[in-house]
């Protein structure tokens, strides 16, 4: 898949990079994974696990986040 050059700056594409593409209702989306992660069962729920260092997010941070995606 070639992705113009204006399009990679803008999301932080540099060199070889993964993405993932969903289908949803016939349109595709392609997003860069941002921190790798997967899935582990925790006492019978699904937890996602980083498999980098991340930093805790704070109570402030939910919110922020909560802000950002209400927009």
């Amino acid at each position: 898949m070639v992705i113009p050059k204006a399009l990679r700056d803008e999301v932080g594409i540099k060199g070889p990079t993964e993405v993932e593409i969903e289908e949803y209702n016939g349109d595709l989306t392609v997003s860069v994974p941002r921190i790798p992660a997967h899935v582990e069962m925790r006492d019978g729920l699904p937890v996602i696990v980083p498999e980098v260092p991340v930093r805790t997010m704070t109570a402030e941070d939910v919110r922020a986040a909560i802000d950002r995606v209400r927009r």
